[in-house]
């Protein structure tokens, strides 16, 4: 038997059923010298905050380098918790844990069983449908439609059947930045009223609220006790490889994500928690780099419509998803490898946040989270001179 036959027979269902790495392999092939590089939501853009570095070589030096509280330090559990628009107890309702990604994996494996179903608003993360098939549940996807980024009502109801048992949202949303409001909010909570559903809200770009205040599904009273909040550091703070998320939940699922947790992980690195706890910077008066991203949103929104794409601005988080039908038959992904071909500009095709990959094939995802410099380079690429960005299926020269 030769050795990829001998893998796939011991290979678990799951690992099959987890998407392909189409989009990874792009983003490698944009990872060499000269390209300017807006796909990947690594920010270069706030800069991690000084304090906050030296801060995690202090607490290294200082002992913080063992075991610590599966739940999380109990200061970073505080600060989080005084972070929140709506109050939760730092106690009983606060996990900290390895990024938002263990994060969902975490709040889906406490809810959802294999055969039952999980609504997924899309466009999404693609990382959200990886956490889903390993529970072995099936997505059933309900469309945001461009250009205000909405979903239809009849379609969010038609989603819900007798097996659901959760549903993702993203607000802000990436790749849009849609920040869902308080009647669209109001909506879901009667669904999952009426279907006994939990509805899990990924509320990592919180901290990127631009036009209006960020709403916390937590926020909304008739959702609290059915909603599972993530965040994270990784954007707001500019340290996406340190790997800190947390969730949010009642006291009774918390029990019971906490328990998951420590079978997933054990717990978050400890140096790290006690760095974020001894500099306060999770206090909006210490540190809020909404102004600019801001800045760096309308100059992004700028770029792409003088280089002839189309986009809406968005509400927050750091993401813009740009329609291409106006410069481009080709599908998403070919324009993203000419875009890299020949103008040096590394986008993320559509396809990659959406469960039939055909409906993203006219948008591409634009990162703003860059220095002014780096965008500014970018538009020149992109116009030429005013020559807005334009391409075919010819051969690149």
């Amino acid at each position: 038997m030769g050795m990829t036959s001998g893998v796939r027979g011991a290979t678990a269902e799951r690992v099959r059923m987890l998407p392909g790495d189409g989009v990874l392999a792009l983003l490698r092939k944009g990872r060499v010298p000269g390209v300017v590089d807006l796909a990947a939501g690594t920010p270069e853009a706030p800069h991690p905050p000084a304090e906050l570095v030296e801060a995690a070589c202090a607490a290294l030096r200082a002992g913080f380098n063992q075991y610590g509280d599966p739940a999380g330090y109990a200061g970073l559990r505080s600060q989080i918790a005084a972070s929140l628009t709506t109050a939760a107890d730092p106690d009983t309702e606060i996990t900290v844990t390895v990024g938002a990604t263990e994060a969902m994996a975490v709040a889906l494996l406490s809810t959802v069983d294999p055969g039952d179903e999980v609504v997924v608003l899309e466009p999404c993360f693609d990382n959200f449908l990886g956490a889903v098939s390993l529970t072995g549940a099936t997505p059933r996807f309900v469309r945001l439609h461009a250009p205000d980024w909405r979903f239809d009502p009849a379609e969010l109801e038609a989603a819900f059947t007798p097996r659901t048992r959760a549903v993702i949202v993203n607000t802000p949303n990436n790749p849009t930045g849609r920040m869902f409001d308080e009647d669209e909010l109001s909506l879901l909570a009667e669904l999952c009223e009426r279907w006994n559903a939990t509805v899990i809200s990924d509320e990592v770009y919180a901290a990127f609220a631009f036009d209006r205040p960020h709403l916390s599904v937590a926020d909304v009273p008739s959702l609290r006790d059915r909603a599972i909040v993530i965040g994270s550091l990784s954007k707001s703070h500019a340290v996406s490889g340190w790997r800190i998320g947390y969730l949010r939940a009642n006291a009774a699922m918390t029990d019971v994500l906490r328990r998951m947790h420590i079978a997933a992980t054990g717990f978050a690195v400890s140096p790290l928690q006690q760095a974020v706890v001894s500099t306060g910077l999770l206090d909006r008066a210490a540190w809020d780099p909404a102004p600019e991203l801001k800045g760096l949103r309308d100059r992004a929104v700028t770029m792409l419509t003088e280089a002839g794409l189309t986009c809406t601005a968005p509400e927050g988080g750091c993401y813009v998803l740009a329609g291409i039908r106006t410069v481009t038959e080709l599908g998403s992904h070919r324009f993203a490898e000419q875009l890299l071909e020949r103008r040096k500009v590394l986008v993320v095709p559509g396809t990659a946040f959406y469960g039939d990959a055909g409906h993203g094939d006219r948008f591409v995802r634009v990162a703003f989270n860059r220095q002014p410099h780096t965008l500014d380079e970018a538009a020149a690429r992109l116009t030429r001179e005013q020559v807005p960005v334009r391409v075919d299926s010819t051969p690149s020269t």
